[in-house]
């Protein structure tokens, strides 16, 4: 038996409404409502960056797992953010939870899909003996183009994850790949903000590689989708994973839990991950989750997780992620916002 043994998540206090981006570029607020399903998301302090945000949601995860932090014998950071573009991330994260040095550590790229590539290999390192215990986090600052589509959703926030053989609190049953080479979304070298395909990005991108991926991991594991509790996809706005999911034959109680674009915009890596510590949160013994990420790139990981009873005993001991969005939230005004994003600075 492999699979998670802790979990944990950081999510900024600092939010900005869509009311606030659009009156700034005179767009219909309402119609981005509508259309994205999104009212606000989370905004970095200006000392908030993927490696802090990872520290705190890891140390979350640890206290869950009530383990040595010496136990870990890897730590993977997931993240298109990263604060150094030479010097990785998962070294000042490793070092700050007390793993160092008899760890390995890599940062991991694959747009938002990079949380659960960490997860995949950290399971897969456990399940092969080569460690005990595995660290994985799918950690974010995004960053959208003034004015572009994705300002509105692109947000902050980090999802940990500690893998190992025992103390479950949710028993990996399956897993499953779905990629090929689209380019529905990109950022080169000394750019500042990532660019999309637009309307690409949709069925030839993003449904195109989710449905690859949940075809095949219900085809592999005999399944059908009422077979499972909960559901959680990538969530790049609010409108997508509801779309998929009632395509595919999902009902809305499976996939509520895990829908969290609304109130806290699209954390990319640690999208699909933070859906499935909400679930996490929710769920209860002997229920069967199945969560689908998605990368641009691009693909999707799917895995299939079942939840024990050491689950309701790890629930308190840690913040829910529903506390971490709704309670102490500060609204930014979009000068702040844009002053914490650094879109404006001062001239030296």
């Amino acid at each position: 038996m492999v699979g998670i043994i802790g979990y944990g998540t950081q999510i900024p206090r600092y939010r900005i409404k869509v009311e606030e981006i659009a009156k700034v570029w005179g767009a219909d607020a309402s119609a981005i409502r509508r259309g994205l399903n999104l009212n606000e998301k989370s905004v970095p302090a200006p000392d908030e960056d993927c490696a802090t945000l990872s520290v705190n949601a890891a140390r979350d995860a640890l206290k869950r797992a009530g383990i040595d932090p010496k136990k870990i014998g890897a730590v993977y950071v997931g993240s298109e953010s990263h604060p150094y573009a030479v010097k990785p991330t998962g070294t000042i994260v490793a070092e700050a939870l007390g793993i160092c040095p008899d760890v390995h550590t890599a940062d991991l790229e694959f747009a938002c899909k990079a949380g659960t590539e960490g997860m995949f290999i950290a399971l897969q390192l456990v399940k092969s003996g080569a460690v005990s215990c595995a660290l994985a986090i799918g950690a974010d600052t995004s960053q959208g183009a003034p004015g572009d589509a994705l300002e509105y959703s692109a947000s902050a926030g980090a999802a940990a994850f500690i893998m190992g053989s025992e103390n479950l609190v949710a028993e990996l049953l399956e897993t499953d790949c779905y990629m090929t080479d689209t380019p529905d979304f990109w950022r080169r070298e000394n750019a500042h903000y990532p660019e999309h395909g637009g309307r690409f990005t949709g069925d030839p991108a993003y449904k195109k590689h989710v449905t690859g991926a949940v075809m095949a991991i219900l085809e592999r594991t005999a399944t059908k989708p009422e077979d499972f509790d909960y559901l959680v996809f990538h969530q790049p706005n609010g409108k997508f994973p509801v779309q998929m999911a009632k395509k595919l034959g999902f009902k809305e109680p499976q996939y509520r839990y895990g829908l969290l674009t609304p109130t806290l915009g699209n954390t990319y890596s640690g999208s699909s991950p933070m859906g499935l510590a909400a679930t996490l949160d929710e769920a209860k013994p002997e229920q069967t989750i199945l969560l689908v990420s998605y990368g641009s790139g691009a693909g999707s990981d799917a895995f299939i997780f079942r939840t024990t009873e050491r689950l309701l005993e790890v629930h308190n001991q840690a913040p829910k992620v529903r506390k971490q969005l709704d309670e102490h939230k500060f609204y930014l005004e979009y000068g702040s916002y844009a002053k914490f994003r650094r879109k404006i600075l001062k001239p030296e």
